[in-house]
């Protein structure tokens, strides 16, 4: 399991991707990680609508109250977020990279 902080800094390009996958509400939002990561992770409500207040204040996502019985705020993504989900990946992918080619690397 990773350690929380090996996590900070990457919960909003989580919550990016999983919104790529069409709207959802901040529950959901964290129900779609846990099922992602096979459980290991499973955010507080504490952690992630912080984020996404963070995230539609960037205009990188946007929210709308639903009621069906109960209010709730359904998130989507924007263009931009969108964009941010890319330019994040692309990152990930270089960062994950160097750091598996230093922790792989044999001793001599």
């Amino acid at each position: 399991m990773a350690s929380p902080d090996a996590l900070r800094g990457h919960v909003d390009a989580m919550l990016l991707s999983v919104l790529a996958d069409g709207p959802v509400h901040g529950y959901g939002a964290i129900e779609r990680i846990r099922d992602r990561s096979g459980g290991a992770l499973d955010f507080p409500s504490g952690t992630v609508y912080p984020a996404l207040k963070r995230l539609e204040r960037r205009g990188l996502i946007e929210g709308e109250w639903e009621s069906s019985g109960r209010s709730k705020r359904v998130y989507r993504l924007t263009p931009a977020g969108t964009s941010e989900l890319e330019a994040q990946r692309t990152e990930w992918t270089a960062t994950a990279s160097i750091i598996t080619s230093v922790l792989g690397a044999a001793r001599a």
